[in-house]
């Protein structure tokens, strides 16, 4: 295992700015999940790029590496030929071959050709997370709960290829290809392989390599904050323009365009990354529904409603942005006062993770010198506008945003003590849904409802909020990653 490299990026949940982070006008609350994606690079011996993906049935792929020398003295595309035609990964393939590419323009020709002449291993796994578990408990026999899924062993394999995966929506491609792209990167030492000298400007590269490939293997320029979180972790989040990569949207790409495009000095990249994480004491719990909906479907219906009734839907939502703004307003604030008199906050913790946060604004009256339950009670009524707002969005443009069955559980986990927001994340759905609550007690009767709701089925996921981007790591450091990779 020569030159070793791991590289791990987080999944994301949007909690705010659903539909509206697609325009530029809006922003939106990002989430990191401590769920990741791996990235292992080490020096291979047969001269080819060969990506394992071991979760899968039929999840390898073998490329021969060739060069096409451009006009420009010691520039090269990069071209990959599967020793087997007839299976393919696009987002590894378009990942690969333009980040070889830009690193060539960055590295010694020399030490670049002798690392690609000897081919390089690349294993990408995905914690379990990422992919739906219930077929694994099933042939357990193991009821679908939290202490069932820790039972599950890091990576399992999931017993089906890629194309028949089911996911669960935490943003796997973006994942994957973050890591990919950092871990390429990190091994060619374009960029430094310890995390603490990684620069602000190594972010933005990674960032803008990623969102191109990611756009690039989709097919197009989607709102891009799933790269982001890939990146950054949680924070506030405003989208890039979209006419920055309209030049370099299909397959001919000319690499001294997109080099210069993704160059992170570049002033043209106007998207906004502001810091954000949960205020202490919060806790995020997910869950997977089993009874998906197809995003890129409901968007493209929101976006034809948008256009045709101009007036409503932008009243709606400028109505939204600013409900959202409060929600990041005061969990900001929130934070704030943590860090100023962490007595007082932990104290209106208390007093609110033992009673429903509808009862809140009564416990802000007998406690009046603690703003803070007051700011707990404000959160919790100004996300149950957005969640209206939703709903008559859902119901004008005949988008199922948060369909009847959703509002029920979410109305039933919202009479839970200390819940301060559930809701349904991105851009809702029937496949997912969010709970934030306070303090500690909470988390067991969320999993006692989840587990004997009738309507639908709630699987909950392990997943927590992670504030931390991509990250450089130690396999060793990393549970069952050695193992699953039978290294």
């Amino acid at each position: 295992m020569s030159n070793l490299t791991v590289v791990s990026a987080p999944g994301k949940v949007l909690l705010t700015g659903g539909y509206l982070i697609l325009d530029r006008k809006y922003d939106g609350i990002v989430v990191g999940t401590s769920a990741r994606f791996y990235t292992v690079i080490f020096s291979g011996k047969n001269g080819k790029m060969c990506v394992y993906s071991p979760q899968f049935v039929d999840g390898e792929w073998e490329y021969r590496v060739s060069w096409k020398s451009l006009k420009d003295v010691g520039i090269y595309s990069c071209e990959l030929e599967s020793t087997n035609p007839e299976r393919h990964n696009s987002f590894v393939e378009i990942t690969i071959k333009y980040s070889l590419s830009i690193i060539s323009r960055r590295k010694n020709d020399q030490q670049f050709k002798e690392i690609v002449a000897k081919g390089l291993d690349i294993y990408i796994v995905g914690d379990n997370d990422f992919y739906s578990q219930r077929e694994q408990l099933r042939k357990k026999n193991l009821p679908l709960t939290f202490s069932s899924l820790k039972s599950l062993e890091p990576f399992c394999k999931v017993h089906c290829t890629l194309k028949k995966v089911n996911k669960t929506g935490l943003g796997s491609s973006a994942a994957l290809i973050t890591s990919l792209v950092s871990a390429l990167f990190v091994h060619f030492e374009i960029i430094s392989n310890k995390i603490t000298e990684t620069t602000n400007n190594d972010r933005k590269l990674i960032h803008n390599i990623a969102q191109f490939c990611h756009c690039l293997a989709q097919g197009k320029v989607g709102s891009g904050f799933d790269v982001s979180a890939a990146i950054w972790g949680s924070h506030i989040y405003k989208r890039f323009s979209p006419n920055i990569l309209k030049d370099v949207m299909d397959q001919t790409v000319d690499i001294s365009i997109l080099n210069n495009i993704i160059d992170p000095t570049s002033s043209i990249w106007d998207n906004q990354v502001t810091s954000f994480s949960l205020p202490l004491g919060f806790k995020l719990l997910l869950a997977d529904i089993d009874a998906g909906s197809h995003t890129p479907s409901m968007v493209g219906k929101v976006l034809k409603w948008r256009k045709e009734n101009a007036d409503q839907a932008n009243t709606i939502w400028d109505t939204l942005a600013s409900h959202n703004t409060t929600i990041s307003n005061n969990l900001r604030e929130l934070t704030k006062n943590h860090e100023q008199d962490e007595e007082l906050y932990l104290n209106a913790i208390k007093i609110c993770e033992s009673v429903k946060a509808s009862e809140w604004a009564l416990a802000a009256e007998r406690n009046p010198n603690n703003n803070n339950i007051a700011l707990f009670s404000a959160t919790f009524n100004t996300f149950q506008k957005i969640r209206e707002l939703l709903r008559e969005m859902s119901e004008l443009s005949q988008v199922p945003i948060e369909p009847p069955k959703q509002t029920k559980l979410l109305d039933a986990c919202n009479e839970i003590p200390g819940i301060i927001m559930a809701g349904v994340p991105g851009a809702g759905g029937y496949d997912a849904i969010f709970c934030i609550g306070l303090g500690n007690t909470f988390s067991s009767q969320i999993e006692k409802l989840w587990d004997s709701w009738e309507e639908m089925s709630v699987g909950p996921l392990l997943s927590r909020e992670s504030s931390k981007g991509y990250m450089i790591e130690q396999i060793n450091n990393i549970p069952g990653l050695s193992g699953c990779l039978n290294l």
